[in-house]
């Protein structure tokens, strides 16, 4: 058994930093004690402490299922990133696709491959799953996403989001 094949968690089979400039990079299911860590990764890139809204999104992604994946990046026990997707089943027509809709990495982490590795191991969730196409959303002036996800080949979908205000 090679080294990196020795890191990866069991529950994620093929979950591997590769290129990883992070050595000890595991990235694995998220923990009930992890969700400190990921609230401050949030905080710090949105400048908002959420704290109900991770422990309850925790509850709905944190434990094993098959389309909903919460997985984080931890090096020495502790989280430097984290990211959540799940499998979204035909929705408006369209075919069965995975969905990424939270990510984050510490920013004294960034550039040493953590974003990609979590990327790769919620890709093979997803393939396990059986999904073909994945999606996320981001904002147009959050340069730092866009370039990170145009970076690992997404591009962009043949979907509008729209919105509007409640009154």
């Amino acid at each position: 058994m090679t080294e990196p094949e020795a890191k990866r968690p069991s529950k994620i089979p093929g979950a591997n930093p590769k290129g990883s400039a992070l050595p000890g990079v595991l990235i694995r299911p998220v923990k009930p004690a992890d969700i400190i860590g990921v609230i401050a990764i949030d905080t710090e890139a949105t400048g908002i402490e959420k704290t109900d809204y991770w422990h309850e999104l925790f509850g709905h992604y944190g434990s094993k299922r098959q389309q909903r994946f919460f997985l984080v990046a931890e090096v020495g026990g502790v989280i430097y990133g984290f990211i959540i997707g799940e499998v979204r089943d035909w929705e408006f027509g369209a075919p069965s696709c995975g969905w990424i809709f939270g990510m984050g990495v510490s920013s004294t982490k960034r550039l040493h491959g953590i974003g990609s590795a979590l990327l790769g191991a919620l890709f093979e969730c997803f393939n396990r799953a059986g999904v073909e196409k994945v999606r996320t959303i981001a904002g147009r002036n959050n340069s730092l996403m866009l370039s990170f996800f145009r970076s690992q080949g997404m591009m962009a979908a043949p979907v509008i989001p729209l919105e509007c205000d409640l009154p």
